[in-house]
């Protein structure tokens, strides 16, 4: 038996149906992207509050320092126990401390300004293909 050629109205039609799918899948693929683009920002704004607080309390811990008598004795723990550290070092690890902080609030600002860009970026291409998807 011979088969039947396709009619040139069904080709068309398969192939309308084939670039559809092809839109779909990429699509799908943008939307996956953007979903864990904003599940990076959430979790960057939260670690970027969170080191701020950690600053603010080191700041605050550094001030409330500086307020008390150079003579005074000051014990930091280690462990179980507790050994004197005199008021200079304790004060240069809060400086410390507190750079080193605020260089990762930096770093993290970063990493959310970029992810934030790719959010946007993909929400722009899931538009424009939904736009040129009409016109399929």
């Amino acid at each position: 038996m011979e088969q039947k050629a396709a009619r040139p109205h069904e080709q068309v039609s398969n192939e309308a149906n084939q670039e559809y799918r092809v839109i779909l899948q990429l699509a799908l693929e943008i939307e996956s992207q953007a979903n864990s683009a904003q599940r990076d920002i959430n979790i960057v704004k939260s670690a970027i509050s969170s080191k701020q607080r950690d600053a603010r309390m080191l700041e605050i811990t550094s001030t409330e320092l500086k307020q008390l008598d150079r003579d005074i004795k000051l014990y930091e723990g280690v462990g179980k126990m507790f050994i004197f550290t005199p008021t200079e070092t304790v004060q240069k690890k809060l400086a410390s401390s507190i750079a080193e902080i605020k260089s990762d609030v930096g770093t993290l600002n970063k990493k959310l300004h970029y992810l934030e860009t790719t959010h946007k970026n993909s929400r722009e291409h899931i538009e424009k293909i939904i736009g040129s998807s009409g016109k399929v």
